[in-house]
């Protein structure tokens, strides 16, 4: 069974049940040093795009919005161990031409890292996806506030919604996350797993 590892943030860790690791936009936190299969990163802010902080096997794949958003045409990257879709992510100060959010499908398990995006067009749709979790910012400053991540959440009908990115220069908020009260809400901490 794959698990979960939240740095902080944005940053996470997934953990295939083979053993395979995917960080998403490495930045925050600790435990770097499982070396990565592949890293995700959603677009090229300075807090999530550091990817030499990861240790690295050989043939790691590093895919960044760049190659997951070509010619405006959203790409699909199919591994062994993995198959990541791009989709859509914006908002008043993320272009949608610079930055993406990452559908995994891993043992089974589909999660949704959204990425720094307020609610997109593709949201609505996502609920015909059955999703098993769904990793929304709320920070208010540069992505969505707490209500408007509650608002998403319903739309994407997720068995499981994980807030993170919750203040800026903050690994985490607790207070944030306490107002986040939408459909199978599932606070983690930095520094703590889950079982996907």
């Amino acid at each position: 069974m794959a698990t979960l590892l939240y740095q902080g943030h944005g940053s996470l860790r997934m953990t295939t049940d083979s053993g395979k690791v995917l960080y998403i936009d490495p930045f925050a936190g600790e435990g770097y040093d499982a070396p990565a299969d592949l890293i995700l990163v959603t677009h090229q802010h300075h807090d999530h795009n550091c990817i030499d902080l990861p240790a690295k096997n050989p043939g790691c794949v590093i895919w960044q919005n760049f190659d997951a958003l070509k010619n405006g045409a959203y790409q699909t990257l199919t591994l062994d161990f993995a198959v990541v879709e791009a989709v859509e992510a914006y908002n008043h100060h993320h272009k949608k031409s610079e930055c993406v959010g990452y559908l995994v499908t891993a043992d089974g398990v589909s999660v949704y890292f959204a990425g720094d995006t307020g609610e997109t067009s593709e949201m609505s749709r996502m609920a015909e996806r059955k999703l098993d979790y769904a990793v929304l910012p709320m920070d208010e400053t540069y992505t969505m506030d707490v209500p408007e991540a509650i608002h998403c959440a319903r739309q994407i009908a997720a068995k499981h919604n994980i807030p993170v990115h919750m203040s800026p220069g903050k690994l985490f908020d607790p207070d944030r996350a306490k107002q986040f009260t939408a459909p199978g809400a599932l606070i983690v901490k930095p520094g703590e797993s889950i079982r996907l």
